[in-house]
């Protein structure tokens, strides 16, 4: 790892898909990601790369799984409304086992709504997001080193698992600066099943296409059993005090920073706060965090959603069968949690 620089979290982003061997970049504008794009606009050219900044978000999904196709390590990028119409093409990369990386720095919605950071993507990001029966890996950074890192690893998970990566970063993410130790450049792996290049070969034909039910549901279910090889070894979370605390905290990206605030003012109280991160959001956690349940302390899930990841810890209880009480401190339309918000209410939570 080289020293640290201080990096803004977008740029981070566009530094580590570039040093992890990304050989095109397809995006449109939208705020809070626009430093992404232009990062990669400055500097994907002069390394040899290509850069093109699509007609629409449409397009530029497309692009990104034909050059997946053609054997490049592919990557685009855009905030919430943006991702809604990049759905389609994920539906299809997913059906067609292309790798491609996609990253969503979140904003409040749903609609246009604003520019400020939010989490109410997490639906879309975990549950596939398009049509049909698939998955995509979704990692979740907390800081700009892990927007770096995340990154970086998201590329050759696309690749080992031949499936879409979503890395689901939030505005607040995207726009702190923070200072990033960046990953070394690296040369994209060489695949043996893309188009192009035929002489001496049979032509390859990649699509997600396949008229016939019965083939169909045979392809689906070979990928959902490559699904739980990816749970088997790619699960990432990460616990803090969790042991021996007298509630526990469970967060990711912006709202899991601001728990360990809420943490250290608990301290000073006496309390016990534990934080639960979920890091792979897809795959999640489930054995792990449903365990901390099952000692039977309460949980308190703070989002900036009005309660999606909440449904993935009552799974979570409800797997290992723990009775805890699953309580929610959801912000919404671009509002942020504060730390006293979320001590006051795991307060309230231990009173009762």
């Amino acid at each position: 790892m080289s020293e640290k620089v201080l990096m803004k979290g977008n740029d981070a982003i566009a530094e580590a898909a570039i040093r992890a061997g990304c050989g095109a970049y397809f995006g449109y504008p939208i705020t809070p990601q626009n430093e992404l794009i232009a990062y990669m606009a400055r500097n994907m050219l002069e390394r040899g790369r290509i850069f093109i900044q699509a007609e629409s978000e449409i397009a530029a999904i497309n692009m990104v799984y034909g050059a997946s196709c053609a054997g490049v390590r592919a990557m685009t990028s855009s905030s919430s409304p943006g991702i809604s119409l990049k759905q389609e093409g994920m539906s299809y990369a997913a059906g067609a086992d292309v790798p491609l990386v996609l990253i969503n720095v979140v904003r409040g919605g749903p609609g246009l709504g604003n520019i400020a950071p939010a989490q109410s993507d997490y639906f879309q990001a975990t549950r596939g997001g398009g049509h049909g029966d698939y998955r995509c890996i979704v990692l979740a950074p907390k800081s700009v080193q892990e927007c770096a890192d995340h990154t970086y690893l998201a590329f050759d998970l696309a690749d080992k698992y031949r499936m879409p990566v979503i890395v689901l970063a939030d505005g607040m993410i995207g726009q702190m600066i923070e200072g990033v130790a960046l990953p070394p450049e690296k040369e994209a792996p060489k695949r043996d099943w893309t188009v192009g290049k035929m002489a001496g070969r049979e032509a390859r034909h990649i699509s997600s296409i396949e008229l016939t039910p019965e083939k169909l549901e045979t392809m689906t279910v070979e990928r959902f059993a490559r699904y739980e090889t990816v749970k088997a070894n790619e699960i990432r979370y990460e616990e803090n005090g969790c042991a021996d605390a007298d509630l526990i905290l469970v967060a990711y990206g912006t709202s899991a920073r601001v728990c360990l605030g809420a943490q250290m003012i608990a301290k000073k109280e006496g309390i016990k706060l534990g934080i639960f991160r979920p890091i792979t959001l897809w795959p999640f956690p489930y054995i792990a965090l449903g365990d901390i349940a099952a000692r039977g302390k309460p949980l308190l899930t703070v989002e900036m959603s009005l309660g999606q990841l909440v449904e993935d810890v009552k799974l979570a209880a409800y797997y290992t069968g723990s009775t805890a009480y699953i309580h929610l401190l959801g912000r919404s339309g671009g509002m942020i949690p504060s730390e006293e918000e979320v001590f006051a209410m795991a307060k309230e939570i231990l009173k009762r």
